[in-house]
């Protein structure tokens, strides 16, 4: 085989010195603190006992996805599980994508227009940044949660735009903060503007039944679209836009995400509606998880650890700056037997590196002070 270009080369040489090159991790036996397995589904015995059930319920459904949705890949499952998605989150309708990054392209790429206007929180995930690439909308970004700074780039650009979209997310993956919701609500209705939110550290997490931030703040009527996704509390694969009837018609004629690839096979459809319904029965794993949420933060707090982003989700970081010297902290607390990633720049600003907790239901106390009283020895 021919060997990777030169210019390629150089490339990964220039991140490698800049210490931020990528490699795949080895799966390790350690304690969890880095997945995004928040509430222990996606090792839940009863959610794939209740996905086998849908799949047996079902014997007529073929056993592969066979193709696109739009040529033989649309089985009866996807319906069932829209269904439920849509009642679950109280929207008109659900359209399922492949994945969080799917659905993200899809949608930002085909739905804002040549003459719409898109501001979005500089903090916004990468894969929303790549479907506004590849559409034809003019995208401005806005100062993280900051909507003092969002209302004035909105008093700049509302005349000239034919629909102006603010985007951002309820849960921010990398520092794990939320907008004032309530606030950006009034703001986008006072002038006119179209909110996406994207929903995927929120869902399962917030709410009665987890349903996400929106529906905890009854504003899923002031939302245009959102966007879940189920490989984070869930426990499965996949994502869902939620929306009016007609926003699902668009995307089915216009994304090429969900148009061009091949549909998910009946056993992902069928652990995805098995999810939604052990959801209301996981309100013990969701106050575990607020427990373990305060318990990090009041353990992080008396052993002054400096560099804590503040947050009340499952997402704790610990901001340490420097791609070497975050890596160097990792290491370390993974050698004391706990799995922990380093968030790097360019995946963060440079100069804001962190370490990113991810906390779960199933973490103990002595597992979250163990890792924390590591953590201020070394730094």
């Amino acid at each position: 085989m021919k060997a990777l270009p030169t210019h390629l080369a150089k490339k990964l040489q220039t991140r490698a010195d800049e210490g931020a090159l990528r490699h795949l991790p080895n799966a390790l036996p350690l304690t969890d603190f880095a997945s995004n397995d928040y509430l222990g589904l996606s090792n839940n015995i009863a959610l794939h006992k209740a996905a086998q059930y849908i799949l047996t319920r079902n014997q007529n459904t073929a056993g592969g996805a066979t193709g696109s949705r739009l040529i033989t890949g649309n089985h009866n499952l996807y319906t069932e599980a829209e269904t439920a998605i849509a009642t679950f989150h109280n929207a008109e309708s659900a359209l399922i994508f492949n994945s969080g990054y799917d659905a993200n392209v899809g949608f930002f790429s085909c739905v804002p227009q040549k003459n719409d206007i898109v501001l979005y929180d500089e903090f916004i995930h990468a894969s929303i940044r790549d479907g506004l690439k590849l559409g034809n909308a003019t995208a401005y970004k806005f100062k993280h949660n900051n909507l003092g700074a969002l209302e004035k780039s909105i008093l700049q650009h509302r005349e000239k735009a034919q629909e102006l979209y603010i985007v951002t997310e309820s849960v921010f993956s990398m520092d794990g903060d939320s907008p004032n919701l309530k606030e950006l609500a009034g703001i986008a209705a006072k002038y006119g503007c179209r909110i996406i939110i994207d929903e995927a550290h929120a869902v399962g997490i917030f709410g009665t039944n987890g349903e996400g931030l929106i529906q905890q703040l009854n504003l899923e009527d002031a939302i245009f679209a959102r966007i879940v996704t189920f490989g984070k509390a869930m426990g499965c694969h996949g994502a869902a836009v939620l929306g009016v009837t007609g926003l699902k018609q668009y995307l089915v004629n216009f994304a090429r995400s969900l148009i061009y690839t091949t549909g998910l096979p009946p056993h992902a459809l069928a652990t995805i509606s098995a999810a939604y319904s052990l959801m209301p029965q996981q309100a013990k794993a969701r106050q575990a998880l607020y427990n373990n949420i305060n318990s990090f933060k009041l353990e992080a707090q008396r052993l002054n650890i400096n560099g804590l982003i503040d947050s009340n989700s499952a997402i704790q970081c610990v901001v340490i700056p420097g791609n070497d010297k975050v890596k160097q902290v990792a290491a370390q607390l993974q050698q004391q037997g706990y799995s922990i990633k380093p968030i790097l720049s360019p995946t963060v600003p440079q100069g804001h590196e962190r370490l990113r907790f991810c906390l779960h239901s199933y973490n103990t106390t002595h597992e979250i002070w163990g890792i924390l009283s590591c953590l201020k020895a070394i730094l």
